[in-house]
């Protein structure tokens, strides 16, 4: 069963002193086929660099293009649905890649997420299941 990778969730992976990183890379461990939605990449890049530094980028990347991860590029369709998830949750602050990350769960038929942000993904109603299933269920 297939899952999308949000960015809060990578960084606690990326980062051992995170509380959060036992609980997200066991997850990680867990899924049989993770993606990684391409909007995450440079929100992450950003956050790594900004907390761990240019060493935990640069092999994260490493891992990327040694294909460890699948990357998922996002759509035309997905930038449509994205805009619309923006206005319908604006009074939510919702975020643009979280936004991607539920267009792009719709397009793909997954239901399963891998977040910190519960609350934001709470929120989502996607078609046609209705609820997103979160992981890690305690993050």
């Amino acid at each position: 069963m297939s899952a999308l990778l949000d960015t809060g969730f990578l960084l606690a992976v990326l980062d051992a002193d995170d509380k959060l990183h036992p609980a997200c890379t066991a997850a990680l461990q867990m899924e049989s086929e993770p993606i990684l939605p391409d909007a995450v990449i440079p929100e992450l890049a950003y956050m790594v660099l900004r907390e761990l530094g240019y060493g935990v980028l640069i092999a994260f990347l490493t891992s990327l293009l040694d294909g460890e991860l699948p990357v998922e590029r996002t759509t035309r369709e997905d930038l449509t649905r994205a805009k619309e998830l923006l206005q319908k949750y604006a009074d939510s602050r919702i975020d643009f890649v979280d936004c991607v990350i539920a267009a792009m769960a719709e397009r793909l038929e997954i239901q399963r997420i891998l977040t910190v942000d519960r609350r934001h993904f709470s929120l989502f109603r996607p078609h046609p299941w209705g609820y997103f299933e979160i992981i890690p269920v305690h993050a």
